[in-house]
């Protein structure tokens, strides 16, 4: 056994025997510790609100930087309005030609100088709701005006010496149920055509008039004359008060009693018909039905029989059934009222017309005509003889077709390139002059084109 042999005694401290981190001056070295650490969870809290702002600080330097960078940038100018003008009732639409504003109201037409903004002229005679303006101007301050109201209807306006004159309604009926809704309205570059698509019930189809604008011109100057030799015979018996009141009651410009040439319907496109079955015995009867063999046509004279149809139908259905089921069989094959867009083209090489017709470089010589879900570009030409009879379903003097159903088209300000898209996300650019094709571009995939215009 092991026995101490002296009493056990604690030694005294010494200062070579303490802690470095237990001295009492500790927080003067950091002064962030002065006081004892947090326990939990107050530790968890304040890491939490510490975080919060810190990813606020970078926010704000972040927009910071972005409203410096901002500040060196070009600034836009800001244009502020000049003048203002009112109106009767709520506009709907305007349309400036030459040195006047047409704005179209709840109420019928007004016109508007643009030095001043000062109403000129106004219509209201049916107090008709104007959505749609459509102008050009022919000189001589006269102007052509087409205008569609709220239910539809198309209204020729001739604008002369800041009056207005009525001179048709394009697609008013006698019987109300068979009115024609109008869709789209297209006024030519300098006024010669107009076109209107139209829709009625269960069909649609395509109007392109034949305004007679140097007609109208001449009319007028003979109704000008006529008016103020009528005003000097009237001037040689009134008497002073009668001059007077005269002067301070004139008389509305949509009570003017002069009329004018009314425009001439010169062709009625009807959307094609879907190809079908062949009613032909023979390849002979076939050719027959060809004009000479010259161009494409819309591809009705095939001798593919009903029963062909038929039986291509069901192998297709066979072999691609399972993606048929995954995509869903459509709703309804019932025909419904088609849209077209068409563009006025002036003379090119692809309108190839006789060496009989006298053609003005600056006067549309046709149009193109698209449907939606066809695969063909039809040209019409718009330079034909006037018949007694029109023809009801005309054919097309040129078709362009395409791998693709068209889904829109444009035309350059200049009329020499034609833009087309189709609905594989595909566009290509034609040059009109010389007749070929000039670019192919190719969009990604399943992208749809909604529109397209030349900048």
């Amino acid at each position: 056994a092991y026995i101490r042999k002296h009493p056990l005694d604690i030694p005294p401290p010494s200062e070579k025997d303490w802690l470095k981190n237990d001295e009492e001056d500790f927080f003067l070295q950091d002064p962030d510790r002065k006081r004892d650490a947090l326990p939990q969870p107050f530790r968890m809290v304040n890491k939490l609100v510490m975080m919060v702002f810190e990813n606020a600080m970078e926010i704000i330097e972040r927009r910071e930087m972005l409203r410096e960078a901002q500040k060196l940038k070009v600034q836009p100018t800001k244009f502020f309005p000049t003048a203002e003008f009112q109106v009767t009732g709520r506009a709907n639409c305007l349309a400036v030609s030459g040195k006047y504003i047409f704005v179209g109201l709840s109420v019928g037409l007004a016109a508007f100088k643009v030095s001043d903004c000062k109403e000129v002229c106004a219509w209201d005679a049916v107090k008709m709701e104007i959505c749609a303006i459509h102008t050009s101007d022919l000189g001589n301050e006269c102007h052509i005006l087409l205008a569609v109201d709220e239910m539809g209807l198309v209204w020729l306006f001739f604008f002369h010496k800041e009056s207005f004159l009525l001179i048709q309604i394009l697609n008013e009926t006698e019987d109300i149920s068979k009115r024609n809704t109008s869709v789209e309205v297209v006024l030519s570059p300098g006024g010669d055509y107009a076109g209107v698509l139209l829709q009625g019930n269960a069909k649609a189809w395509l109007e392109i008039y034949r305004l007679p604008k140097d007609s109208w011109l001449k009319e007028m100057e003979k109704n000008t004359e006529a008016a103020e030799a009528c005003r000097e015979k009237r001037s040689s018996w009134t008497s002073a008060t009668d001059i007077f009141l005269l002067q301070e009651s004139p008389v509305p410009a949509n009570k003017a009693d002069a009329k004018l040439s009314l425009p001439v319907l010169l062709l009625q496109v009807k959307p094609p018909k879907p190809v079908t079955g062949s009613s032909f015995k023979s390849p002979l009867d076939a050719l027959k039905k060809v004009d000479d063999g010259s161009m494409l046509g819309l591809g009705y004279n095939h001798l593919i029989k009903d029963s062909q149809w038929e039986q291509q139908e069901a192998i297709f259905r066979s072999t691609y059934r399972e993606y048929l089921e995954a995509e869903g069989e459509r709703e309804s094959k019932e025909e419904i009222p088609r849209r077209a867009t068409f563009h006025f083209l002036l003379p090119s090489r692809i309108l190839q017309v006789g060496p009989e017709i006298k053609v003005q470089p600056d006067v549309p010589a046709g149009i193109s005509v698209h449907w939606d879900g066809s695969h063909n570009l039809c040209f019409y030409l718009l330079n034909r003889p006037l018949k007694e009879k029109m023809d009801s379903d005309p054919k097309p003097d040129v078709v362009w077709p395409c791998a693709a159903p068209i889904v829109c088209s444009a035309v350059s300000s200049c009329s020499r390139y034609l833009a087309l898209a189709y609905e594989d996300a595909a566009i290509t650019i034609w040059d009109k002059h010389l007749g070929y094709p000039l670019s192919v571009t190719a969009i990604l995939e399943e992208r749809l084109i909604r529109s397209i215009h030349f900048l």
